[in-house]
């Protein structure tokens, strides 16, 4: 029989691909540096292959290291949801769950999130990541979170995706504005060119792209924010306009006796708000029952 990787090498291989440092590596694997580098080699002669570069200076990883790596992780997930899957079965909404939000979503949804979580599942024990998307997604894959609350439209295609509720784009600016005088508004050449957006990396920045029609073009002035509460700033401070989800308004973001949020013309742009796991996921009982209270709470 041909012999075969143990999970505790594979362990060893993503966070030495993590570290590019044997002493880190060890530390985060709780053991000492001997023991990893003997895990690793004894992983190499396994496979047949070398996996990674070692000098006195710097570790790399071979292009066939990287890739094992790649499906090391996804291994790894999929045993921590094999572990999971017992656990879950048993008491659905108790123990450990790992989630995973994007920031314009986090501070608007989140409150009312906890406060009803602590009050129905005294049980559950919650631990956030909040990240962008993408981050969120890889973190996901790895195994580093049981689900990620995020906006689509995004490619979601290799992960279970369920959708939970529409969160309009509204259009804000200073009263007095002409491009935001009408109860609603057109997107028009001058509102676009005008427009603000998030600076890269923010989901919300391609969908405010999206909805003027502009898929690759910059913010106004060449002027990016970091975060939406900065957008609002930027917005209040006249340097141009800018799309703010709904949820944000309702929560108060854009309250000044500044600015003024208009809706937008039908069909108005949206995001949809949703929530989603790896396809190997053992949770799927918390999956829907989680989905069930976001859509309460929203």
């Amino acid at each position: 029989m041909t012999a075969l990787p143990s999970l505790k090498q594979l362990h060893y291989l993503v966070a030495l691909s993590e570290q590019l440092n044997f002493t880190r590596a060890a530390e985060s694997c709780f053991v000492t540096q001997s023991s990893l580098s003997a895990g690793l080699k004894e992983l190499e002669e396994v496979l047949g292959a070398r996996l990674v570069e070692r000098d006195r200076q710097k570790v790399l990883m071979t292009p066939l290291g990287l890739e094992i790596t790649k499906r090391a992780r996804t291994i790894l997930a999929a045993t921590q949801d094999l572990v999971e899957i017992v656990a879950g079965a048993a008491a659905p909404m108790t123990g450990l769950l790992r989630l995973g939000v994007i920031p314009t979503i986090a501070p608007f949804l989140l409150p009312g999130l906890l406060h009803h979580l602590q009050e129905h599942y005294p049980a559950l024990r919650l631990v956030l990541r909040e990240d962008l998307t993408a981050n969120l997604l890889s973190r996901l894959d790895d195994g580093q979170l049981d689900f990620a609350l995020i906006a689509l439209p995004y490619d979601t295609d290799n992960f279970l995706t369920e959708p939970l509720f529409d969160d309009n784009l509204w259009v804000v600016g200073l009263k007095g504005d002409p491009d935001v005088k009408a109860e609603t508004v057109n997107v028009t050449p001058s509102l676009a060119d005008r427009l603000l957006l998030l600076e890269e990396g923010h989901c919300l920045r391609e969908h405010s792209l999206y909805a003027c029609g502009s898929p690759t073009r910059r913010s106004a002035e060449g002027v990016e924010a970091t975060s939406l509460l900065t957008l609002v700033m930027m917005i209040e401070s006249g340097f141009g306009i800018g799309l703010v989800p709904e949820m944000a308004i309702n929560k108060g973001l854009t309250q000044s006796p500044r600015l003024i949020a208009r809706s937008m013309t039908k069909p108005s742009p949206k995001r949809t708000i949703a929530l989603v796991a790896r396809r190997s996921t053992s949770r799927l009982a918390d999956l829907k029952a989680l989905a069930e209270v976001i859509r309460q709470v929203a």
